[in-house]
C-alpha cells in the first residue's frame, strides 16, 4: 500500500460518517469531530516529533475567539472567519514555537505552559473576547450561499474540513518531512549529524500542530456559536492530552478514538454523575497509563502484528 494514500477502512469510515447524522445528535458527532482535529493536531507534535506542549489550548482558544470576533463585529462570510482563526491560531504557534523550542523535555512542557496561561490571562481582561461572558450569538453564516443554521448541512461542512486536515496531518506524516520529524524524535544528536536543522523542522511541526488546532476551534465556534475562556483553559489542554494517550501516540487514527471516546462519556455522564465526570476521567487516565501503555489503538495494532508474526512462523 502505498503510505500517501488513505486505506480502504478510512474511506469506509468517511462513508459511515456521511450517513451517521440519521442515527445520532449532529451536534454531538461534531464536537467529537473538531476534538479529534484538536488530537491530531496535538499527535503530530507529541507522537511523532516528541514535543508535549501543555499549552495547546490556547491555539483552539484564539481560534476560537478569532472567528467569533470576526463573523459577530466584523461580519465577515464564515469562510473567511475560519480562514482568520487558523492562520491566527498559527500564528501564535509561531510565536509560543520561537520561544520554547530552545527548551527540552519538561522544561519545554512548561514553557508552553507557561505561554497558555498569558494568553488565558490576556483573553480574561480582554474586551473584544467579551472576558467572562464570552463571544455570544455567533452566527454561522452560509457557504457559497447556503446557509448552516441548519445542524445538518453544518454539520457536512465540518465533516468535510475535518476530513481535510485529518489528509493534510496523515500527508506530512508520510511525506519526508514526516520522516525527518521522527528522526528527531528517535533520535536528535544523529539528525543534527546528518546536518538538519532541528530548531526549524521542530518550528515548523509546532506551528502546523498550532493551525490544524486553530481550525478545530474555529469549527467549534461555528458549532456551539459561542467561544468562553474553558476553550483557552489548561484543563482543555489536560484532556486533548488524555485523548491522544488514550487512542495512542503515534498512531494516525489514535487521537480520533481518543477524542470520541472522551468525548462521548462526558455527554453521557455529566447529567449522571455532575462534577465527578473529572475523577472518572482520572481512573482512565490511570488505567490507560497502567494497562494499555501503547493507548487503544496502538494496542490493536500490536496484537495484530503479533498475529500476523504467528501465522508467518
Amino acid at each position: 500500500m502505498n503510505p500517501q494514500r488513505l486505506p480502504y477502512g478510512y474511506l469506509a469510515a468517511v462513508a459511515l460518517l456521511l450517513v451517521a447524522p440519521t442515527l445520532v445528535y449532529p451536534v454531538l458527532l461534531m464536537k467529537i469531530m473538531c476534538f479529534a482535529v484538536f488530537a491530531c493536531a496535538f499527535n503530530l507534535l507529541l507522537g511523532y516529533t516528541g514535543l508535549l506542549s501543555f499549552g495547546h489550548a490556547a491555539f483552539l482558544g484564539s481560534a476560537a475567539y478569532l472567528t467569533g470576533h470576526a463573523l459577530k463585529v466584523w461580519e465577515l462570510p464564515t469562510l473567511a472567519g475560519l480562514v482568520i482563526g487558523t492562520l491566527g491560531a498559527g500564528a501564535l504557534g509561531w510565536v509560543v514555537g520561537t520561544l520554547a523550542i530552545r527548551r527540552q523535555g519538561i522544561y519545554f512542557a512548561m514553557s508552553t505552559l507557561a505561554l497558555a496561561q498569558l494568553m488565558f490571562f490576556i483573553f480574561l481582561q480582554s474586551e473584544f473576547t467579551g472576558g467572562e461572558d464570552g463571544l455570544q450569538s455567533v452566527p454561522r453564516g452560509s457557504l457559497f450561499g447556503i446557509s448552516l443554521s441548519s445542524d445538518t448541512t453544518l454539520y457536512y461542512l465540518v465533516l468535510a474540513v475535518s476530513v481535510s486536515a485529518f489528509w493534510l496531518i496523515h500527508r506530512s506524516i508520510h511525506s519526508p518531512f514526516g520522516q525527518i520529524l521522527k528522526a528527531i524524535r528517535e533520535n536528535e544528536a544523529r539528525a543534527i549529524s546528518l546536518g538538519y536543522d532541528v530548531n526549524k523542522y521542530k518550528l515548523l511541526a509546532f506551528v502546523l500542530s498550532a493551525a490544524v488546532s486553530g481550525l478545530a476551534g474555529a469549527l467549534k465556534t461555528l458549532v456551539f456559536t459561542f467561544a468562553t475562556l474553558s476553550d483557552a483553559h489548561w484543563h482543555t489542554s489536560g484532556e486533548v492530552v488524555l485523548m491522544t494517550l488514550l487512542g495512542g501516540v503515534g498512531t494516525v487514527f489514535g487521537p480520533v478514538v481518543g477524542a470520541a471516546v472522551i468525548v462521548t462519556l462526558q455527554n453521557e455522564l455529566a447529567d449522571k454523575v455532575g462534577s465527578m465526570v473529572t475523577v472518572i476521567m482520572g481512573f482512565i487516565f490511570a488505567a490507560c497509563v497502567m494497562a494499555f501503555r501503547r493507548g487503544l489503538v496502538g494496542e490493536i495494532i500490536a496484537l495484530y502484528k503479533r498475529m500476523i508474526g504467528e501465522k508467518v512462523q
